[in-house]
């Protein structure tokens, strides 16, 4: 009997155009402006080469869907009884999931959806294979070409999704990726504003016509005759071994993404495979896989920070020997705004003209660094006051309730505590966060139509926000109770767009400095009209990012890319002045409670940095990369216990820290310092010791 081995044939044509597809876009990677790298003849080699075999298995994976399909082509399934049976089969299936709660539903977004047209597509054409026989063959012929341009289309819209990731982070798909496929509507959103579409999605379509039509003219004919059982039994066993190489092979060859320079490790990377490791480590078990101490020497190590702590919360009582001050607080967090955006850091742009004249009025913290590279990083680390911890940030996790956190103070202060977003407080699980943790809510959803003069898919413009934030302090002011407000800014993202006729940059530019330029304006706005306002003399303002613009860089964690402005303002309270201190993110809020002379109980890891005994430290981090800034020097603790240093030259206030130079030999001492607070931080959420206090 002859064996028919036509299986391959699609598998070959197919893998070829996704190598091709593959090595294009590495070469774009490489090419990139956001690639600030230049790369040895090893290094090339490297990329490219084990890039390639890493496409390979990839391919190989993914190929399963389509080869099933092509294995289960026969025409003895639709012989009687078994057709009838099947097509009966397939019927009921498609009612169950259409009309009955699944654990489809359980994922929400358009899984269902998806299910449903699946199933629905599959009960049409076995339909009519099944009840016109003697156009079977036309019939399969017609959902072959479908199933092969459906399975190109997957390639060519991957590969341009990859760009189109790299082009904002200047990596392949990572945590960023796995969050963002959470929040399909809005993402997709975001896209449809940000690209010009029609002639994306005709650029796409062209191309998996023709590499659709191509594949189909070199294999169709093989449908005439199909394969017979051995020859399904030697290709389902060839291939099912090939899968088994491929799932052993490619945890090793990610194992060899180890350069120095992260451009490279990217590069070399597959996508998938890369979105595939994110999806699977959203949550990483610090004691598992960094460094860790003896419990003894990590009490004794913070004890010199946090004096009188014998582990478990740093719960202490925090004095004042001043009357205290029950002024209002607004908070401010700004949607990526580096500090190399003002003109401060040299910036000439002049795309923050008013930031920089409200920072010579306020006490401006010149050398702060953001906690992480997302919005909830920065929610975190102003809310909670805690170092950032491996994977997701607290925000994000099923565990994120009854934290001790800034409004836990401020209600014990008898302060009216809100959260306020231009956007749906749902995305990034703030809702579920805020409100479980002494926030009331103020977005998207409180607003009338009224009150919106311009929106995109994250939400109103600042301006609107600014407004409704106005509207909602007057009628606080008017309770006679302090209040606390957190506002979260939304225009300065991707899209850029904002109102017409605000600013001198054209907002169907859709560039980034056009969305710094507005965000600098709506502020303006905003100051205008609350310094006309009854309570605007007895509030404070804090004014902060929640992270920059961009975290690509030659090093895991690039210093450039985490330094944010952060300042206070209140005038005929605050005097100006600089403060060139290193301080982190977490420490603005205690700060804050500082100059306001509260007493209170605390249990935040952040400090007032005003305070003789305060020790500059900073903490900067990834999902799975922990840095920690002190004396001249930053330590990145990784997965698998890697640990590595970097010295940079002390600088003017002004400069940012770079270029990095790896030591050569570790300082162990910033190193216990490093792992002592990372491993505190993730003991505590781990046993539930930073909850709370009645």
């Amino acid at each position: 009997m002859m064996l028919n081995l036509s299986f391959f044939k699609p598998f070959k044509y197919l893998l070829t155009c996704y190598l091709i597809l593959n090595l294009l876009l590495r070469l774009v990677f490489v090419f990139h402006p956001i690639t600030t790298s230049s790369f040895t003849f090893m290094e090339w080699c490297k990329m490219f080469s084990i890039g390639a075999v890493n496409d390979f298995f990839v391919f190989i994976l993914s190929y399963a869907l389509f080869g099933l399909y092509y294995l289960f082509l026969s025409n003895s399934k639709y012989t009687k009884p078994w057709g009838y049976i099947i097509f009966g089969s397939l019927v009921a299936l498609l009612i169950y999931i259409v009309f009955f709660n699944t654990i489809l539903n359980e994922y929400g977004g358009s899984i269902p959806e998806i299910a449903q047209a699946f199933l629905a597509i599959k009960v049409f054409c076995f339909g009519i294979c099944l009840f016109f026989p003697r156009n079977r063959l036309q019939i399969r012929q017609v959902i072959y070409f479908f199933s092969l341009a459906l399975f190109s289309l997957l390639l060519i819209q991957n590969t341009v999704s990859e760009y189109f990731f790299w082009n904002e982070f200047g990596l392949r798909y990572n945590f960023i990726a796995v969050d963002y496929l959470v929040y399909t509507n809005t993402v997709i959103g975001n896209i449809l504003e940000s690209y010009p579409v029609v002639p994306l999605f005709i650029g796409v379509g062209v191309l998996t016509l023709t590499m659709a039509v191509f594949i189909y003219r070199k294999t169709y004919k093989n449908l005439r005759k199909l394969m017979n059982f051995p020859s399904k039994l030697l290709c389902s066993i060839s291939y099912l071994l090939l899968v088994f190489l491929a799932i052993y092979s490619l945890p090793k060859l990610s194992n060899l993404e180890n350069a120095s320079n992260v451009f490279t490790n990217e590069i070399q990377a597959n996508g998938t495979y890369k979105f595939y490791q994110a999806f699977n480590h959203s949550e990483l078990d610090y004691f598992k896989f960094f460094p860790v101490l003896s419990e003894d020497k990590m009490v004794s190590i913070l004890r010199d920070d946090y004096p009188g702590y014998k582990g478990k919360s740093l719960l202490r009582s925090i004095s004042s020997d001043s009357l205290e001050l029950k002024k209002n607080v607004v908070l401010i967090t700004i949607e990526s705004l580096s500090a190399d955006f003002m003109s401060y850091y040299g910036n000439e742009k002049q795309l923050t003209p008013f930031l920089d004249s409200l920072a010579q009025q306020s006490l401006f913290f010149t050398n702060t660094y953001a906690t992480g590279n997302r919005t909830v990083r920065g929610l975190e680390a102003v809310t909670l006051s805690i170092p950032p911890s491996p994977g997701e940030s607290v925000v994000k996790r099923k565990d994120n309730k009854n934290k001790f956190s800034t409004a836990n103070v401020f209600k014990q202060k008898g302060y009216q505590v809100k959260y306020l977003y231009g956007g749906d407080a749902y995305f990034d699980n703030m809702q579920e966060f805020f409100s479980h943790n002494n926030f009331d809510i103020v977005d998207k959803s409180s607003f009338t139509p009224e009150e919106i003069s311009f929106k995109n898919i994250w939400g109103v413009c600042d301006e609107d926000m600014y407004l409704k934030a106005i509207q909602v302090m007057n009628q606080e002011y008017q309770s006679g109770v302090p209040f606390f407000n957190h506002i979260m800014t939304v225009s300065n993202h991707r899209p850029y767009t904002y109102p017409a006729n605000k600013i001198d940059i054209d907002p169907q530019s859709k560039s980034r400095d056009g969305g710094v330029k507005y965000t600098d304006y709506a502020l303006k706005q905003f100051f205008k009209q609350a310094q006309k306002q009854a309570w605007f003399a007895h509030t404070v303002f804090v004014i902060v990012s929640d992270h920059c613009a961009s975290s690509a860089g030659k090093t895991e964690l690039p210093l450039d890319k985490y330094r944010i402005p952060a300042m206070i303002y209140a005038p005929g309270f605050i005097s100006p002045q600089q403060n060139a201190t290193l301080i982190s993110q977490i420490d603005l809020m205690p700060t804050l409670f500082g100059l306001l002379n509260f007493d209170y109980s605390s249990k935040f890891y952040g400090q007032d940095v005003l305070k003789p005994s305060y020790s500059p430290r900073a903490f900067i981090a990834t999902y799975q990369d922990m840095g920690f800034i002190s004396n001249n020097m930053l330590t990145i603790l990784s997965p698998t216990q890697k640990i590595q240093q970097f010295h940079f030259e002390s600088t003017n206030p002004q400069e940012v820290k770079i270029p990095l130079t790896a030591v050569k030999t570790i300082d162990q001492q910033q190193v216990d310092r490093a792992t002592a607070y990372y491993q505190s931080i993730a003991e505590q959420l781990k046993k539930k010791y930073y909850q709370q206090l009645p």
